[in-house]
């Protein structure tokens, strides 16, 4: 008998497996022979995909932002750069909500004792904010933004919306102030700060509500 071929969606596995079990038990609920059993592998598995238990984590951290950025590559430039800042608001949070295990610990929420995040691994986060700041940059030359610093901008937008979805993601936003009120009226307040009239906010604001539904039916922006 031919031996079993290796599966190419174990390393993805073990990755949310593992997140999810971090996440919810902490380090001590991760161990490589809980990991094995829930993925229907070997222990040898965590060890040949990701060197022992410091990788696989560093996978996780990896493997968050990679599903970012697939997610921000769907904002297609469109001719309103403030309703594409404010989809990549969207796009942020809906990708969290999916992945609520590898939202914690991209940011350091959540990990195991003796492990810590390099600079090489916070680089995975800082290179998704590139697109952030291109956007930002366009809305500067739009004149709709009246910051010069786009990556400043971008900054504080990407604190503003960390910090809100972490609130949801963990609870704290309730009735009548629940996560979507919040949320709304958090992206005009983040465009009308940056300088936009608060009609011209609003609706573009609005305008992006729909552009995320296409991007969940893979239609495009």
């Amino acid at each position: 008998m031919s031996p079993r071929r290796p599966d190419p969606r174990l390393t993805t596995r073990l990755i949310d497996i593992g997140a999810r079990l971090l996440a919810q038990g902490g380090p001590g609920a991760l161990s490589t022979r809980r990991l094995a059993a829930e993925a229907g592998c070997s222990t040898m598995a965590v060890y040949t995909h990701f060197g022992g238990m410091s990788g696989l984590v560093r996978g996780m951290v990896h493997e968050g932002f990679a599903r970012l950025q697939r997610a921000f590559s769907g904002v297609v430039d469109s001719a309103d750069p403030v309703a594409d800042m404010a989809l990549i608001g969207r796009v942020y949070r809906d990708n969290a909500r999916t992945n609520p295990y590898l939202y914690a610990i991209m940011f350091g929420t959540a990990t195991p004792a003796g492990f810590s995040l390099t600079d090489q691994d916070r680089q995975y986060g800082r290179f998704t904010l590139a697109r952030v700041v291109e956007t930002a940059a366009r809305c500067v030359a739009a004149g709709r933004f009246t910051g010069a610093d786009a990556e400043l901008v971008a900054h504080q937008m990407w604190s503003a919306i960390h910090g809100l979805v972490t609130l949801e993601l963990g609870g704290y936003l309730v009735p009548p102030y629940d996560p979507d009120t919040c949320f709304e009226s958090q992206l005009v307040s983040l465009m009308v700060g940056q300088g936009d009239a608060p009609e011209a906010a609003s609706a573009s604001v609005e305008a992006s509500r729909p552009a995320l539904e296409r991007l969940r039916r893979g239609t495009g922006a």
